[in-house]
C-alpha cells in the first residue's frame, strides 16, 4: 500500500538514544586538555612514556617488542603525531574561546571606563557649582566682621542716645538708625 501524501508519516524510534551535549561542552574540555598540555606535569608525563617506550623496544625481551627500533620506533612515531594532531586543534579552540573571553572583558572594561568618566565628569561639575555657590555664601569670618561692626555701631548709638537699650528689641531692623 503507497504512503498517504495528507497523513504524517509515523515517527520512528532511533536505535540507539541521542546523545545530548550542552552548547558549550566541548569548548570547556578543549579548554581543559589545552590547559593539561601546557603544564611541565604533561611534559614529564609525556617524557617518561617515551623514555619507557624506547627503553622496552630497545633492551626488553626480544619475542615482546613491538616497536623495532630497527624500522625508526614506527609505532612511537606514529603515536606522538596522532597526540599533536589532536592537540592542535584543541589548542586553537582553547585559544578562539580566550580570544571571545577577553573581547567581552575588553568591552566591559570601556563600558566601565565610560562610566567612570561620566561620574568623574558629573562630580567635577558639581564640584564646580559648589565653589560657585560657596564663593555667595557667607563665610565665619565675614559674619564675625559683620557681628563685630554691628556691635560697635550698637555701643555707639547706645552711647550717643544714652539710651540703655532695655525696651527696645536687639536687631529689630526698624529701630536702626536710617543712615545705615
Amino acid at each position: 500500500m503507497a504512503d498517504r501524501l495528507d497523513q504524517p508519516r509515523e515517527t520512528r524510534r532511533p536505535l540507539l538514544p541521542r546523545v545530548r551535549v550542552g552548547e558549550d561542552a566541548s569548548g570547556r574540555v578543549s579548554e581543559s586538555v589545552a590547559r593539561f598540555l601546557g603544564t611541565p606535569r604533561f611534559i614529564l608525563y609525556l617524557t617518561v612514556f617515551c623514555a619507557l617506550w624506547l627503553a622496552w623496544n630497545a633492551w626488553g625481551p626480544t619475542d615482546l617488542r613491538f616497536d623495532k627500533a630497527e624500522n625508526g620506533f614506527t609505532a612511537l612515531t606514529l603515536m606522538l603525531s596522532l597526540q599533536a594532531s589532536y592537540a592542535a586543534p584543541l589548542i586553537l579552540l582553547a585559544q578562539n574561546r580566550q580570544a571571545d573571553r577577553d573581547r567581552v572583558q575588553a568591552e566591559q572594561d570601556r563600558q566601565r571606563a565610560e562610566r567612570n568618566l561620566a561620574d568623574t565628569e558629573f562630580l567635577a561639575r558639581e564640584m564646580a557649582s559648589l565653589r560657585i555657590a560657596l564663593s555667595e555664601v557667607a563665610t565665619r569670618d565675614f559674619v564675625r566682621s559683620e557681628l563685630r561692626n554691628l556691635l560697635e555701631e550698637l555701643a555707639t548709638d547706645q552711647e550717643g542716645t544714652g539710651d540703655d537699650g532695655g525696651d527696645r528689641p536687639r536687631g529689630d531692623a526698624r529701630h536702626r538708625s536710617p543712615d545705615r
